[in-house]
């Protein structure tokens, strides 16, 4: 995969106090955004507006004029092939650190990819409380990227100092023409994967002294299950409302839109409790050779 460069996307549009006009607007300048801290204070600003009902949906009745192809990042850190991705472990200072970059990395690119959710689908036909479930949850991840940065600064390293991969942006942009495909692939895989492999990591920094990171991160556990609730919940709604059957929808879509199986093992517990029983993720699993 060759190095990006950091584009700065198109901001939308803004009404005459410089604020995104709705909803869609809103998503769009969180995406766009490149500092990171402005990111997250629209993000913040936005849900602020949303709940308190004085953000319209779209403007004029319609989405935002068009979400950015990329989210706005700052210069670093630099975008490399996964492959070349710095050792992450629990164990001694080093690999910590790169296992904090590469957890505050995903938690950026959620980030985006729920505001991308927001705002690209703002035009479907879809209850209220289906954007106040997402809105919830972008904010959310918002607070997941600050909790991280906080804790690399704790090191005396920060957001930024080493490499990272695009895959996560990549793995979700090829459903942006289709909101099922996006909550089959984004809540229901990429979220249920965190459900997996977060408490061997809480287990792993408990071991190792590192009680704060483990509370970071038994935080972010947290959230993810509602998170991958509110997949489920929004992902069966829909399949329920075009008459489909959730699970067989679930396996096409991942089928067509996932590269390679689902790996175990899985966290059955924590997936149950979000809804997502194994009839959904279990025939997808990597085969035992």
């Amino acid at each position: 995969m060759p190095e990006h460069r950091h584009i700065r996307p198109r901001l939308p549009a803004t009404d005459r106090s410089g604020r995104p006009r709705s909803l869609a607007d809103a998503a769009s300048a969180i995406v766009a955004a490149a500092d990171l801290e402005e990111k997250k204070a629209i993000a913040h600003e936005t849900a602020g507006r949303w709940f308190k009902r004085s953000l319209s949906r779209a403007s004029d009745g319609r989405p935002a004029s068009g979400m950015p192809d990329r989210p706005g990042r700052p210069d670093r850190p630099i975008l490399i092939p996964p492959r070349e991705m710095p050792n992450r472990s629990t164990g001694g200072t080093k690999g910590r650190i790169a296992l904090l970059h590469s957890l505050a990395h995903i938690e950026l690119n959620a980030v985006d990819l729920t505001w991308d959710l927001v705002g690209r689908f703002a035009g479907e036909n879809m209850p209220r409380s289906f954007f106040d479930d997402w809105v919830k949850v972008g904010l959310e991840e918002a607070k997941h990227f600050g909790l991280l940065q906080r804790r690399l600064e704790s090191y005396g390293s920060e957001y930024g100092a080493l490499p990272a991969h695009d895959g996560l942006w990549e793995a979700t942009q090829e459903t942006a023409h289709s909101l099922l495909a996006r909550l089959a692939i984004l809540p229901l895989v990429l979220e249920a994967r965190g459900l997996d492999i977060t408490p061997s990591l809480i287990r792993k920094l408990v071991l190792a002294g590192d009680d704060d990171s483990a509370s970071v991160l038994e935080i972010i556990y947290r959230d993810e299950k509602t998170h991958v609730a509110f997949g489920v919940k929004w992902f069966r709604f829909m399949c329920d409302r075009n008459g489909l059957r959730a699970d067989e929808t679930f396996h096409h879509l991942v089928r067509k839109h996932f590269r390679g199986p689902l790996k175990p093992p899985f966290n059955d517990k924590a997936r149950s409790q979000a809804g997502l029983t194994p009839g959904f993720y279990r025939p997808l699993m990597l085969q035992a050779p």
